[in-house]
């Protein structure tokens, strides 16, 4: 394996690679030039993704495990099903992509998972962990019961098998004698280091392999080969070779390192070099992001009270945890891929006396909405959930835009639901939903949120706020983060505004009285337009049968794709400029 230093400065020399333009392509090859060719491969992913940005550890770590798959598998029509996506971008450059790869994760360009629409050899699309084993299963009963003769193989990162979803998978495809090939990218991490009982039993623990880990799976009815060098490329042909000619469960070990050819990821202990963002200028002094917001107020309410939990679904880093982490490692608890577990973990923190803070991204929400009912609100227990990059994130697109923790979380009884527009709102609506007795969610958008317009008030409990007052008639009630581009549609528009602060309880009083003294009703939030604040409003209106046009602005009813964040608001025209063009065309149609 060739080792870089540093990202190429220069397109490299890759001949082999230039030749591939399909594994049809690549399985044309003879075994001695798999080698020089995953130099190449790798060469050209740093090159790319140094330029231009993007995921970086994964990729690197599975560039010999790619050409091998590729090579053996009669792929696309063996199934070849990558856990996650991370892991994908060599995939993507062996399957006829390699001319668009730098602009992956841009607006219009590459998606940044495997997606079905894109390619043929993406044959299910991905974005949350854990999904590989289901997703590979159902395809391989499928096509059994056809009568297809296909191999159907899953990369899981050893990571992934904390989710419960991933052994609910194996427990099933090993009963069912589905003829399913597994192969564990073991690696040691997640984004950061992974966690668990299950971590310990794996050789990239630094430890020799456990006698009964090849039981372990046993158990659930595969039959075990490994562990093999991830990086050998002969033992991975071979290994995958003879997998191949069986039927069956089968799981294959690989041992791999992320970051793996690139030096600075090595020594990257954090993360191995998990993702790429090219040098951009100095800017000016920004506001700190809303995770950062998010971890200084948990160690300052940490250091005041003792029975603060901190619990986070392998979210340590991007979750703001990271000092929590050092200062109390008592009290913090990352619980692996499993975002159902994270919850009812804190529930049980909380029938005895603690108080637990989950932070979790809203994307990650959704895969736990079950136990948010069930085991906290239904027990009406004092848990806050700290709901991280809710809105549209930009270039991870279409499975992790939050859009949809409002809808999800304001129909649950006695639940608390809050939405800050500035910076100072968050801190003060973390406190209020810290100290209610019950489910208490606060959502915050990836980056930073604005200053506090001068002479705000302070957060009352319930209680949205005027921030403008208008004479066009129009009111704009905002819900959240989108309040600069609020502000600026309703200078233009002359038009009042409102901070709802609270999507539930709404602020009833302040919505009917807006209602009462303008002609017309705006509200604005960063999430779905259908089940969202605008439709609480809507019902609000509709019960107490007030007849006053309401024009509800959001996220439009369809799937919304990748690009940075400010593009995609313009495209929902959430922007200030789209906001004033909405609003006119509504008041001039009424």
């Amino acid at each position: 394996m060739q080792h870089f230093s540093q990202f190429p400065e220069q397109a490299p020399a890759t001949p082999l690679l230039d030749g591939i333009d399909s594994p049809v392509a690549l399985r044309r090859l003879a075994p001695s030039q798999l080698e020089p060719l995953a130099d190449q491969l790798r060469a050209q992913l740093l090159f790319d993704i140094g330029r231009h940005g993007g995921h970086l550890g994964a990729g690197l770590g599975v560039i010999e495990l790619t050409l091998a798959l590729h090579f053996v598998l009669d792929t696309p029509h063996d199934r070849l099903v990558w856990d996650v996506g991370h892991q994908a971008y060599p995939h993507k450059i062996l399957t006829g992509r390699r001319a668009t790869l730098p602009t992956i994760r841009h607006l219009n360009g590459l998606a940044p998972f495997p997606s079905r629409g894109e390619s043929e050899w993406d044959c299910f699309g991905v974005g949350h962990a854990g999904t590989a084993i289901s997703a590979a299963t159902g395809m391989a009963l499928a096509a059994q019961r056809q009568g297809q003769i296909r191999q159907v193989c899953a990369v899981v990162g050893d990571g992934a098998l904390s989710s419960g979803m991933s052994l609910e998978a194996l427990a099933h495809a090993g009963g069912a004698n589905a003829n399913l090939l597994v192969v564990l990218n073991d690696n040691g991490m997640s984004i950061s280091p992974h966690v668990g009982a299950l971590a310990d039993r794996f050789p990239s623990a630094a430890q020799p392999l456990a006698a009964n880990i090849a039981e372990f799976f046993e158990t659930f009815g595969f039959r075990y080969t490994g562990p093999i060098d991830g990086h050998d490329l002969p033992s991975l042909v071979a290994a995958l070779s003879e997998s191949s000619q069986q039927s069956g469960p089968r799981l294959l070990h690989v041992v791999t390192r992320k970051g793996a050819g690139f030096i600075p990821a090595e020594a990257d202990a954090l993360s191995r070099g998990h993702a790429h963002s090219p040098a951009a200028a100095p800017a000016k002094k920004a506001a700190p992001a809303c995770h950062r917001v998010f971890g200084e107020w948990a160690c300052n309410t940490a250091a005041k009270d003792p029975q603060l939990m901190a619990v986070t679904p392998a979210m340590r880093e991007g979750s703001g945890l990271t000092q929590f982490a050092e200062h109390w490692p008592e009290r913090f608890f990352d619980v692996g891929i499993a975002e159902q577990h994270a919850v009812t973990l804190a529930a049980g923190m909380a029938c005895e006396g603690a108080r637990p803070v989950v932070a979790l991204y809203s994307t990650f929400l959704q895969r736990a909405v079950d136990q948010i009912i069930h085991d906290v609100a239904v027990q009406q227990l004092p848990v806050t959930l700290a709901v991280d990059r809710a809105g549209l994130v930009g270039e991870d697109g279409v499975t992790h835009h939050g859009i949809f923790d409002i809808a999800l979380l304001r129909s649950i009884p006695d639940a608390v639901l809050m939405a800050p527009s500035t910076e100072p709102e968050l801190k003060e609506m973390l406190d209020a939903a810290y100290r209610y007795p019950g489910l208490a969610a606060v959502r915050y958008p990836r980056g930073s949120l604005p200053s506090e317009p001068s002479g705000a008030p302070k957060v009352e409990w319930g209680r949205g706020r005027w921030l403008r007052r208008g004479n066009s008639g129009v009111a704009l009630l905002n819900v959240g983060a989108l309040l600069d581009a609020v502000l600026s549609a309703a200078e233009q528009l002359d038009a009042s505004v409102i901070d709802l602060r609270f999507v539930k309880p709404l602020d009833s009083a302040l919505v009917l009285k807006a209602a009462a003294d303008h002609r017309w009703l705006v509200s604005i939030e960063d999430h779905a337009v259908e089940g969202g604040a605008g439709s609480a409003v809507a019902e609000l209106l509709a019960q107490q049968r007030m007849d006053v046009p309401l024009l509800r602005l959001g996220v439009p009813d369809h799937f919304v794709e990748h690009g940075q964040r400010g593009e995609l608001l313009a495209l929902c025209e959430l922007d200030a400029a789209g906001i004033t063009r909405q609003v006119e065309t509504f008041v001039a149609e009424r």
